[in-house]
């Protein structure tokens, strides 16, 4: 785009032309075109919530990145990199007060910015491009987004100038060995035939809207997503080249009623490397918005037709991603929404209580648990929970090109065999509030 020569815009006379530049500087004019024309363009707004001393810092860093000769020189850098550190260290301590549900979404914006301001200095000199992708993933996960999602922008930006490693022959016959060694090894549980969830392929709106959604009859769907790209393409090694060095949150634990769970940020090549590759510790990518932080692999996947029978628009879905390895468990809880729980990799042990069996399943009293059972479903303490015993369930061993529709309050319990990778699509139903369901 055309640089205004003015000093409020993006100053190009101080800094070397294109046929002198380094790698790095071409990644920083790429990175450059995605900027406002001018400061006055790159508004700063903010509620009263958000001191005047960090509107200040912001403007600061705003004016050293639009100033004559913009971030050519190294002592402008480095003062707009110590203001982006203060912006962001602030701001962190408030997204980290209280629960996140409270957290005023201009915080999280300030957070954005503060990262978009250090990935300007980073871009600007030598900084490696997998660091640089980490911090706006920081601010893809913990801030809001800003200018027109630009974090995801400069991503795009920046992976066509990364350089990828591939698995060697003698990884991908490892890999092989391994999970053949683990699939010998593991046992699935058997299900009773008056327990086995219906199957359905293919069948029509009305038939399943009729059939199952209005009555909330549990199904599972085959046929409709045999399309989908990431069904032949979804691999270690394609997740590792898409996405390898992109941040994501990750569960450590079997189940997150565990006293020893945890969560924690690292980037994908690590969580496969410490938790697929090694069996002997549990990781989970678990219920993560992956495919609104990596585009490239919503491109893989389609929102199934049978989400247009609920109320509300396309935008109002929540698409989450799901990759383990063996041993990960959802303990039994209920979602306030319709779900559809597509199987891409692996298999997966998956039983479903009525909202009928409330009362026979133990929901901790506590509010941040109140939708999760007390009871551990595959080895009940029946002198505690002696009620479970009488709670009637359906099950199946969900395999990939399945989708389970799992109504609205139903109770789940997921067990995983073998590394698993699922996609799930959370949508509420106008059609159940009819029926007077909840969502």
């Amino acid at each position: 785009m055309s640089q205004p020569s003015s000093p409020e815009g993006l100053a190009t006379s101080s800094c070397p032309t294109a046929d002198q530049l380094s790698a790095v500087n071409i990644v920083w004019v790429d990175i450059r075109a995605l900027l406002p024309n001018t400061k006055e363009d790159l508004k700063l707004d903010f509620s009263e919530k958000v001191e005047e001393s960090v509107i200040s810092l912001l403007q600061q860093a705003r004016d050293l990145l639009y100033g004559a000769g913009s971030l050519c020189s190294r002592s402008t850098r480095e003062t707009c990199f110590q203001v982006s550190e203060i912006i962001i260290d602030y701001s962190w301590e408030k997204l980290n007060i209280g629960t996140w549900r409270d957290v005023d979404k201009d915080w999280r914006r300030v957070y954005s910015y503060g990262c978009l301001f250090k990935v300007l200095c980073m871009c600007s000199e030598e900084s490696t491009i997998a660091d640089t992708i980490r911090v706006c993933d920081m601010g893809l996960l913990m801030g809001a987004s800003i200018l027109d999602n630009i974090l995801v922008r400069i991503i795009n930006v920046l992976q066509k100038h990364l350089t990828y490693g591939k698995w060697s022959a003698e990884e991908d016959t490892k890999e092989s060995q391994r999970k053949k060694i683990r699939n010998d090894h593991t046992t699935v549980p058997s299900i009773k035939s008056e327990e086995v969830i219906p199957r359905l392929h293919c069948p029509s709106l009305e038939h399943f809207r009729e059939n199952y959604m209005i009555p909330q009859k549990p199904v599972i769907l085959e046929g409709i997503v045999d399309h989908w790209p990431c069904m032949k393409k979804w691999s270690l090694d394609y997740l590792r080249q898409i996405a390898g060095c992109r941040t994501v949150p990750v569960e450590v634990g079997s189940r997150y009623t565990d006293e020893e769970w945890s969560q924690t940020l690292m980037i994908v090549n690590d969580f496969i490397d410490q938790y697929i590759m090694n069996k002997n510790s549990i990781g989970y990518l678990a219920q993560h918005q992956l495919f609104d932080q990596i585009p490239e692999l919503k491109q893989d996947i389609c929102i199934p037709d049978y989400c247009s029978l609920g109320e509300g628009e396309e935008d109002n879905i929540t698409i989450n991603a799901w990759f383990g390895p063996e041993g990960t468990i959802s303990p039994l809880h209920q979602d306030p929404q319709q779900n559809f729980l597509v199987q891409v990799i692996g298999r997966k042990y998956i039983r479903l209580y009525s909202p009928q069996e409330s009362e026979n399943l133990y929901p901790h009293e506590t509010q941040i648990l109140h939708n999760t059972s007390q009871v551990d479903v595959e080895d009940p303490d029946l002198v505690k929970f002696p009620k479970f015993e009488r709670a009637a369930f359906q099950a199946c061993i969900l395999t990939p090109g399945q989708v389970l529709f799992i109504p609205v309050k139903y109770w789940h319990y997921n067990d995983t065999f073998y590394t698993n990778a699922e996609v799930n699509c959370n949508w509420a139903s106008g059609r159940a509030k009819e029926n007077g369901r909840s969502n």
